[in-house]
């Protein structure tokens, strides 16, 4: 099977220039497209969250992907050598008009394979790299990164069970027994009321 992919950004981009070239240039191979599939997503969208992700999913040994370009595929070289990668380990074919790729199962394809996949490890480790630089540079900036030595999250097991727990303290529900419903210690109970109280002015009830 053939098939046909075109991508757009937006709604303002027209699918009919990809599927002229791609047309175009089928003519010229004497071959036919068997099923096209378009969309409007931009590239940088995950490969899965896309039509194209279900489209190769399906495809099978032997298939072919013709796309104008490349850059059809993705948005950026990680994510295009991912699909490529994908493709040419299912022996799913991929051409591209304006590039001029031809990548299948050959030892062409395997060796751009390898140097696509050297590129992508390169760039992981560039942006690796990168990151740590610049949380060195921040460091010596004197900037504290991360959360403050001896500070707490404002989130606490509790958080979210405030009405419930003005209901039971309400009804002069010990905190101990609220602990027990709660599956919380005592204490844990105890502070949170205290928080709430110092946060809400004494708008709980107290024990």
């Amino acid at each position: 099977m053939i098939y046909g992919y075109i991508r757009v950004s937006t709604d303002k981009q027209t699918v009919e220039n990809q599927r002229y070239e791609i047309n175009n240039f089928c003519e010229r191979q004497n071959i036919l497209v068997d099923k096209w599939f378009e969309e409007t997503i931009s590239g940088t969208k995950k490969v899965d969250d896309r039509k194209l992700g279900k489209l190769i999913k399906k495809m099978k040994k032997g298939d072919i992907l013709i796309c104008s370009e490349l850059s059809r595929l993705g948005r950026n070289l990680l994510m295009i050598m991912g699909v490529l990668n994908e493709c040419m380990n299912r022996d799913i074919q991929v051409w591209t008009i304006k590039d001029n790729y031809r990548l299948g199962s050959d030892i062409s394809s395997k060796v751009l394979a390898f140097a696509f996949g050297l590129s992508a490890e390169i760039e992981r480790n560039l942006i690796s790299q990168r990151t740590k630089e610049a949380l060195a540079r921040k460091r010596a900036e004197g900037v504290i990164l991360g959360r403050p030595v001896g500070s707490k999250s404002a989130k606490t097991k509790l958080t979210g069970q405030e009405e419930k727990i003005q209901e039971l303290l309400d009804k002069k529900v010990s905190y101990s027994a609220i602990g027990r419903i709660l599956g919380v210690h005592r204490v844990t109970v105890s502070d949170f009321v205290k928080k709430q109280e110092l946060e809400t002015q004494g708008g709980w009830t107290k024990q």
